[in-house]
């Protein structure tokens, strides 16, 4: 690969971008983006060789461009992409969604979707912007790939190996499968973060409560530092997959409040038993 194009030079593109830069014959990166600032910061920052505005620039003699950017702004950057698609030019992205994307894919490239390979990198950081950009946020970290019958295996390959010189696992699945964890392990956990934070502030008391917030809220509530804009687009982009976790969770939370009520002593310890175990052994498989 000899030009690579990123739509989105934050966290999850500049740390591409930076990951291949540590590599033998890396790629020329070209930075795309809404925002010049964010794009002239890239640069400042060595992440990534070029930038430019300009689609048609940017698609020339391509070998490979990759979505980084929230995933409500796929549709708007494919169909920019589109004019100048040359056949020999791999898409894929970084969205947390998968589903929706590829659907997004076949009707905006029609022809052409099948030069589209959905991936998910599963690795992140409640910061963003390119200063939040690392070299190895990848390594050891899982990607899922998603693709379709229609995809040239060759291509599928291709894609692989960016996440695999970028130090990470790679593993396969459908879109469906894919929003269905993801749904469960990462959207529903930053919903409850958000939600806590979200009640707290619009309390009387809230100063007072965040005064003596300590570890087990700030460890808690984290994620809910990430960007808002993605985690609305990812909210309604898996919005069916979502309110079926939520409905979980919340028949999770009735069992307990049931179980306190009774002041069923064996019961609650019996939960948190389980939740502790499963948790401790994941913990310490990481």
């Amino acid at each position: 690969m000899k030009k690579f194009v990123i739509f989105g030079v934050g966290l999850i593109g500049g740390s591409v971008a930076l990951a291949l830069k540590k590599r033998a014959n890396a790629p020329v990166c070209l930075g795309v983006g809404r925002h010049q600032t964010s794009l002239d910061q890239a640069l400042a920052l060595h992440i990534i060789d070029a930038a430019t505005t300009d689609i048609a620039m940017a698609l020339n003699d391509a070998d490979m461009v990759l979505i980084a950017a929230p995933v409500a702004q796929t549709k708007t950057i494919l169909t920019s992409i589109k004019p100048h698609l040359s056949s020999k030019t791999i898409v894929t992205d970084a969205g947390s969604t998968k589903t929706d994307v590829l659907a997004i894919a076949k009707t905006v490239l029609g022809d052409q979707a099948c030069q589209f390979i959905g991936g998910h990198p599963i690795a992140g950081a409640e910061k963003s912007g390119p200063s939040a950009a690392m070299d190895d946020l990848y390594i050891g970290k899982n990607v899922v790939l998603t693709p379709t019958a229609e995809n040239k295996p060759d291509d599928v390959q291709k894609v692989r190996q960016l996440w695999l010189d970028c130090g990470a696992k790679v593993v396969e699945m459908t879109a469906e499968k894919h929003d269905g964890i993801f749904a469960t392990v990462s959207h529903l956990p930053h919903l409850l973060a958000f939600a806590l934070v979200e009640d707290m502030v619009a309390r009387d008391n809230a100063a007072e409560l965040f005064q003596f917030a300590a570890s087990g809220f700030r460890d808690f509530t984290r994620i809910a530092g990430s960007s808002p804009e993605m985690w609305r687009d990812i909210s309604f982009a898996n919005k069916t997959a979502l309110l079926n976790e939520i409905t979980a969770y919340e028949h999770a939370l009735s069992k307990l409040k049931q179980t306190l009520i009774a002041q069923d002593s064996d019961g609650l310890q019996t939960i948190f038993e389980r939740a502790s175990k499963a948790r401790n052994d994941w913990a310490n498989k990481k």
